[in-house]
């Protein structure tokens, strides 16, 4: 089964259900950016309960989480030269871009859309062409698949809710 094949077997998510913090991690499935987020220290995303998030939340230390703003990303770049991504350089160029990189505020709105014929909570990105839909594994783990307009691979990831860093 591929992973669209399991996304689209999963029970929708509520709205209210993806209220928290959130860590996150890659689902290989051969899209350009598998194994780019984490090697760059992706630690998750962030819902509140006025529907607002942070959509990309890295480590910056040990025990802090910084949220950046993904306006400053250059998504056709980012999927034209995803091998860098993934490269030490890559990983050390960004940690110390992080904090010039850092959100003001929450940047996508949590609604609930239609994907594959179902109606499940998404994070609609306010200034990236990005939707994330939402699906349920079980209470404390949902699966993502993001979309980017205009670009047919779908990336996938798991969300699994933890406590407040």
């Amino acid at each position: 089964m591929n992973e669209m094949e399991r996304f689209k077997e999963l029970p929708p998510v509520e709205l209210y259900e993806m209220i928290g913090l959130w860590t996150g991690r890659d689902i290989p499935s051969g899209h350009p950016l598998d194994g780019v987020l984490e090697n760059l220290g992706w630690f998750g995303k962030r819902f509140s309960g006025q529907m607002r998030a942070d959509a990309l939340l890295f480590r910056g230390g040990e025990k802090r989480v910084v949220a950046i703003d993904p306006a400053w990303i250059p998504l056709r770049l980012a999927l034209r030269f995803h091998e860098l991504g993934r490269t030490r350089a890559a990983r050390y160029l960004f940690s110390y871009l992080l904090r010039r990189l850092t959100a003001k505020g929450p940047v996508a709105s949590l609604k609930a859309m239609p994907f594959q014929g179902v109606t499940s909570a998404a994070m609609v990105y306010d200034t990236q062409t990005i939707v994330d839909y939402f699906r349920k594994i079980d209470d404390d783990r949902v699966m993502g698949a993001m979309v980017i307009e205009g670009d047919d691979r779908v990336y996938f990831f798991e969300l699994a809710r933890v406590e407040e860093v």
